[in-house]
């Protein structure tokens, strides 16, 4: 059955929560289908019983939710850690590994997949030939992350990041008829972000970079992704919170003046946080800077910077770091 349009959006949840599981309200067979939101489209979904997902975003918010039973398998590329690092590693032993390159559409096929959850151009993608339009025309559900809908050809959808996590668990939770799960976890992690709010320090906010790869021309984070709203929330100023733009490449020219407090490293498994700072701290252009020069470094694990209920381990970590470095 070829999918109809509808959009989506659900929140996941906390590492309190990992492995919790949930009771699945639709009979395993059912043929109602419900509507919801896939950025800016409505589509039609029929309970999935065969699940890729991609990443360890996508992975674990299937997982938060308790929906492991509806995951086949999973995608999970060199960029990001291994998945025994995650609260949900007991999770992934059940579901079987497909791949560790990026998502095609001939791995999808194969799995037999009734529905794959991605990232728009962090899993779909128009070069490699795997879309949304093309999982519809074969009869395959699909998902994308909201946070990642901000530049979805004709049909964007624009939320504060934090915001897309708790509608990908609340849409995921209307697809699969667990919307009492998916409220509880929104609930516990907007709790949880009130909690470190209420943490703050009186003191100015500090100046952070986050840094996420390149040395020629570094990769930083717009407001559009995550380490937007983990570092604005934990009380810091992403010097490149004025840049309507998700993952985005900048000069170094613009970093030195912006001349950060604090260095925020994406931390990924191919690319190691150390290798990262060691470069800031020799580069004749960064080694001077104030974060470099204090040692102000904050490693973000890589599930926790993308979409993913690891978000909001991220905003506590980094919350307290940020307390710890104004009071020394």
């Amino acid at each position: 059955m070829t999918p109809t349009r509808k959009t989506l959006a659900v929140l996941t949840a906390g590492t309190l929560l990992a492995g919790c599981g949930a009771d699945i309200e639709n009979d395993d067979n059912t043929t109602e289908a419900v509507t919801v939101k896939r950025c800016g489209e409505d589509v039609e979904y029929t309970t999935p019983q065969r699940a890729v997902v991609y990443e360890g975003g996508s992975a674990d918010k299937m997982f938060a939710l308790g929906l492991t039973d509806h995951v086949h398998g999973y995608v999970m590329p060199p960029a990001n850690p291994p998945v025994e690092d995650s609260p949900w590693a007991s999770e992934y032993e059940k579901v079987e590994f497909l791949s560790d390159d990026l998502l095609n559409r001939e791995l999808v096929v194969d799995a037999e997949a009734d529905f794959v959850v991605a990232g728009w151009n962090s899993g779909f993608s128009d070069q490699r030939g795997i879309t949304p339009e093309i999982l519809d025309g074969l009869g395959i559900q699909s998902f994308m992350h909201t946070e990642s809908c901000f530049n979805y050809p004709g049909f964007p959808e624009r939320v504060d990041p934090f915001d897309g996590l708790y509608a990908d668990l609340e849409r995921l939770g209307q697809i699969f008829g667990v919307e009492d799960r998916a409220d509880e976890l929104v609930e516990e992690m907007q709790a949880r972000v009130e909690a470190v709010q209420e943490q703050l320090p009186e003191a100015d906010q500090l100046r952070v970079f986050l840094y996420d790869s390149g040395t020629d021309q570094p990769f930083t984070a717009g407001n559009q992704v995550p380490p937007n709203d983990i570092i604005r929330f934990a009380g810091g100023e992403n010097i490149f919170a004025d840049l309507d733009e998700r993952w985005v490449q900048v000069g170094w020219e613009s970093v030195v003046a912006a001349d950060p407090e604090v260095i925020v490293i994406l931390d990924y498994g191919d690319q190691p946080a150390d290798e990262k700072i060691e470069f800031l701290k020799t580069s004749s252009v960064t080694s001077e800077l104030p974060a470099v020069v204090e040692d102000n470094f904050f490693v973000l694990d890589y599930n926790e910077g993308i979409s993913s209920p690891r978000n909001i381990d991220g905003l506590e970590k980094f919350a307290g770091y940020l307390r710890d470095l104004q009071d020394s």
